[in-house]
């Protein structure tokens, strides 16, 4: 399958009436991102389904998952679009080959949704990040205790475009 330029999801994007956008910055050298998925619901006004937030530095292992939120109210394919649209941008735009995220420990129930649904997506736990003193940093750059999670950006683009186009048909 041809990979898709984010350009490409975002006239797909528009043909289901949704509207795709991203705020990216650079300050020293570090790339931030802001993804949002929303529909317009009156001439001046946007409602946000979807969005993800992002920062990269110039690494192949260098792109972190910060925040990924879908409203409960949005159709189920703005999940994949998001995906498929962070990792397009990532592979387009950096030398990002892998994606990091930190499953947030909050409470057992909801970290084992987060685990699961994470791992449906091809992330790996690579390490359980708690209170000692070496997940300091790391507790510090994520804001609490989990799982730190790998995963190929192209192939979470591969998984996460087919489910765009399965949702969309």
């Amino acid at each position: 399958m041809k990979r898709l330029s984010l350009l490409e999801l975002e006239e797909q994007a528009s043909k289901q009436g949704l509207l795709l956008r991203l705020q990216v910055r650079k300050p020293l050298g570090l790339w931030t991102l802001r993804l949002v998925v929303a529909t317009q619901s009156e001439e001046y006004k946007i409602k946000i389904l979807g969005e993800m937030k992002a920062w990269a530095y110039n690494s192949e292992k260098g792109l972190q998952l910060d925040t990924m939120q879908v409203r409960e109210a949005a159709p189920a394919c703005i999940g994949h679009l998001i995906w498929a649209s962070t990792m397009a941008w990532a592979l387009e735009s950096t030398p990002c080959k892998k994606a990091r995220l930190l499953a947030i420990y909050d409470d057992d129930y909801q970290h084992r949704v987060l685990i699961r649904y994470f791992k449906k997506r091809g992330f790996i736990s690579i390490k359980q990040v708690g209170s000692s003193l070496v997940d300091l940093p790391l507790r510090l750059v994520w804001g609490g205790a989990g799982n730190l999670m790998l995963a190929d950006c192209n192939e979470l683009y591969k998984k996460s475009i087919a489910l765009w186009h399965s949702s969309t048909e």
